[in-house]
């Protein structure tokens, strides 16, 4: 990890997930970016000096986000990290993944208004969109307050298909933080099937790791994947979600795209996803 974005529109939650950026950035001693994207009555690249003034207003907001910008560079400068901001006008989706794709981040962190709000309202844009087409792994923030270093990472799949390199991923950070990894398995309602058969594919699974040891395995019959990481979570707490996807085709077999909307929407802790290439 060498280049975390940031994008941020200063809610709540976004402040959180900036914070976690900056402690994530100081462990990989990797080099941040804020963005801000506004949006503004005109398209104010094009604006002269003298035509700004009859958009007093949106002056004034370009202000307050250049000193909120300044205010988090100055936050990560204090922990010795290397860091720039970006205020960006009239943007959306494809100014983020754009501006992501230019720079080469390797890491993307931001907020969300989770259970109070569509995960599209957040920084002006629609943000699940953004987790599935963004070459780099994203985490979202959301309600809960943020542990970190991150203690408990659930890793979320159904294990049909080969997830080693979204794994090895969350391995990195899991070395880092000394996390142990929990190999979730929620057996819906089309494949239920004894526990034991359950585990059979996240044993398989492992020994691609043989050297990994701080782990524990779990397989749920549930009603539906969010009822199963909800059973799971009232008796392992944990700090992080993680999932995989593919950029055309959604998540991976068990988790259709309403499924992996609904847990990032709804789930109060911090949910990160990592597209797999096809």
């Amino acid at each position: 990890m060498k280049n975390i974005l940031v994008p941020t529109d200063f809610s709540e939650n976004c402040t959180k997930a900036a914070y976690l950026g900056i402690k994530m950035a100081k462990l990989y001693d990797a080099e941040i970016h804020f963005l801000h994207l506004m949006t503004t009555p005109v398209d104010w690249v094009k604006l002269s000096k003298l035509k700004e003034k009859r958009y007093p207003e949106t002056v004034k907001q370009i202000g307050i986000a250049k000193a909120k910008l300044r205010a988090l560079e100055k936050e990560a400068e204090h922990e010795g990290l290397k860091c720039r901001t970006f205020l960006q006008f009239d943007s959306g989706q494809k100014d983020i993944l754009e501006h992501s794709g230019h720079f080469h981040h390797d890491f993307i962190i931001t907020g969300s208004s989770g259970t109070k709000g569509l995960v599209r309202e957040v920084i002006g844009s629609n943000v699940d969109k953004i987790v599935r087409k963004a070459n780099a792994p994203i985490i979202v923030v959301k309600e809960d307050e943020v542990t970190f270093p991150f203690k408990d990472i659930v890793f979320l799949s159904d294990f049909k298909e080969d997830v080693s390199i979204p794994f090895k991923e969350v391995l990195s950070i899991a070395e880092k933080c000394d996390s142990k990894i929990h190999l979730l398995r929620i057996n819906t309602e089309t494949d239920f099937n004894s526990i034991e058969l359950g585990l059979n594919p996240v044993k398989e699974f492992l020994q691609k790791f043989p050297d990994f040891s701080k782990y524990s395995m779990s397989v749920y019959n549930e009603p539906s994947v969010e009822a199963g990481i909800n059973t799971f979570l009232n008796h392992q707490s944990a700090d992080l979600i993680v999932m995989s996807t593919h950029g055309k085709t959604g998540f991976l077999n068990l988790f259709s795209k309403s499924i992996a909307e609904g847990i990032t929407n709804h789930s109060a802790l911090p949910v990160m996803t990592i597209h797999i290439k096809k």
